[in-house]
């Protein structure tokens, strides 16, 4: 078998490239073909190479592996959100949650209640979708700056969707890295934390003009009101809440827990909501309906798009998009190609710095590019997989940067699937909210920060480089 040049073993990456731009970015095409087809390309070119069937066949299966584990959780995700929403947890805490919005301070509310919403819910779009378009409500009402308000809610929704263990995002990021899921989001903390700090005090000095005569929002009170006939509210409603707290104090292995909350909260749904055991398995596979409620009362759109979600068959397609850029990605790992474009790459990066910033240059190339915030994860993050080891950094290092740089950068470009729903949805163009989506790009900042000074910048400890030789 040949050894692969640096342009025969970057061909087929600028080949994804120039095929995700015209089929994602123009034709609007699905992903997942495409990536096939990169991948039957990069087969040729490995064949070509003496590399048989049974060989790349080998790589692919051997990557495929690796996403397993974080596969089953994101199937466990969709579990749980379906359980939740059965047994009244979720609406619960939406339906609190809207009830503290304070006009005077808008636009700091937009954001905590939008990222209070994400992180339970574990999806950014249901987030604008809901509370988002009723905040803009308020918004109108006030008569405050729409693009300000806009600008907190896809910020504060992004935040759970950067940080939710319940975020495809979330779980992506760690299996494109190689980290794991809840050390992934501790790290992320460091970036994250000083990003919502910001954020928050740009909201507040932006909001120091506002006034208190506003009253509230109909479609505020209509959601509550929707949420608490369809609903029993009660205490009872927060134990999965605590089981899933205690079980990552305790440290306890994330995908039992996961599933044993899922049960619980079924029969919790069974119990105190009154539904039957056929709607409560249904809700784990295919997700709640609303059809559910033993109720002739009619939900808004608001509500459906809030409640009917959920279930192992609402993460498949992202699944079998990770499992396409597997087969892309073991192929390229397989013949060589990997390597002899990181070497050239890692040739030219000669500290954490300029690591960490190549890093964020390739995902948000991906990301300007695909529009698309699951390949600006894993095609990146399998790029630089074996980098950060290499350099002695320990993996969530990567998967922390995968978050800073890709999941939230994408609602910020127009042509992208999630830029033109924010805008749809709220009513107001994406160059226009750009700027005040702080928490969007404010991490980006922290992030080069961090890696310029060494704080927050973990090492791989002795004990693990054994664990690894095994």
């Amino acid at each position: 078998m040949k050894r692969p040049s640096f342009l025969y073993s970057i061909s087929p990456i600028v080949f994804m490239m120039i095929s995700l731009t015209i089929g994602v970015g123009f034709l609007k095409l699905k992903a997942e073909p495409i990536i096939l087809i990169c991948a039957l390309f990069t087969g040729i070119l490995a064949y070509k190479l003496g590399y048989s069937w049974q060989e790349l066949q080998e790589g692919i299966i051997e990557k495929i592996s690796k996403a397993l584990p974080a596969t089953l959780i994101l199937w466990s995700v969709g579990l749980l959100i379906g359980s939740w929403i059965f047994c009244g947890t979720v609406p619960m805490l939406i339906y609190y949650g809207v009830g503290i919005i304070n006009p005077k301070f808008l636009y700091i509310t937009a954001f905590i209640i939008s990222a209070i919403l994400s992180v339970v819910t574990g999806t950014s779009w249901g987030s604008v979708g809901t509370i988002g378009v009723a905040i803009m409500g308020i918004a109108h009402g006030l008569g405050v700056s729409l693009p300000i308000t806009a600008g907190a809610v896809v910020a504060g929704s992004y935040f759970g969707d950067k940080l939710s263990p319940f975020s495809d995002t979330t779980n992506l990021a760690p299996i494109a890295a190689g980290s794991e899921l809840y050390e992934h989001i501790r790290h992320m903390l460091y970036t994250t934390i000083p990003a919502t700090v910001v954020s928050l005090i740009v909201y507040f000095i932006c909001g120091l003009g506002l006034t208190q005569s506003a009253s509230s929002s109909a479609q505020v009170i209509e959601l509550q009101e929707g949420l608490n006939n369809a609903f029993n509210f009660n205490v009872i409603l927060l134990l999965p809440v605590i089981i899933i707290i205690l079980g990552t104090i305790l440290k306890l292995p994330t995908l039992p827990v996961m599933i044993v909350t899922s049960l619980i909260s079924v029969f919790i749904g069974i119990f105190v909501q009154g539904f039957s055991l056929v709607d409560g398995f249904s809700s784990l596979i295919n997700g709640f309906d609303l059809s559910m409620l033993k109720t002739d009362m009619i939900m808004n759109e608001d509500i459906q798009r809030l409640l009917n979600r959920g279930g192992v068959s609402s993460v498949t397609q992202t699944s079998v998009l990770v499992f396409c850029a597997m087969g892309f990605a073991g192929i390229m790992s397989k013949a060589g190609f990997l390597d002899v474009v990181l070497n050239a790459l890692l040739k030219r990066v000669h500290s954490t710095f300029g690591l960490i910033s190549s890093t964020i240059l390739s995902c948000f190339t991906v990301a300007f590019i695909t529009g698309n915030s699951y390949l600006s994860i894993l095609i990146p993050g399998e790029l630089f997989q074996k980098a950060y080891p290499e350099k002695n950094l320990h993996p969530k290092n990567l998967s922390r940067t995968l978050e800073d740089s890709g999941t939230v950068l994408v609602p910020l470009i127009p042509w992208s699937a999630a830029g033109a729903y924010m805008t749809a949805t709220l009513g107001v163009d994406t160059l226009s909210y750009l700027p005040f989506a702080v928490f969007n790009y404010i991490g980006i900042i922290f992030a080069l920060i961090l890696a310029f000074n060494g704080i927050g910048i973990e090492k791989i400890q002795k004990k693990e480089e054994k664990n690894d030789s095994y």
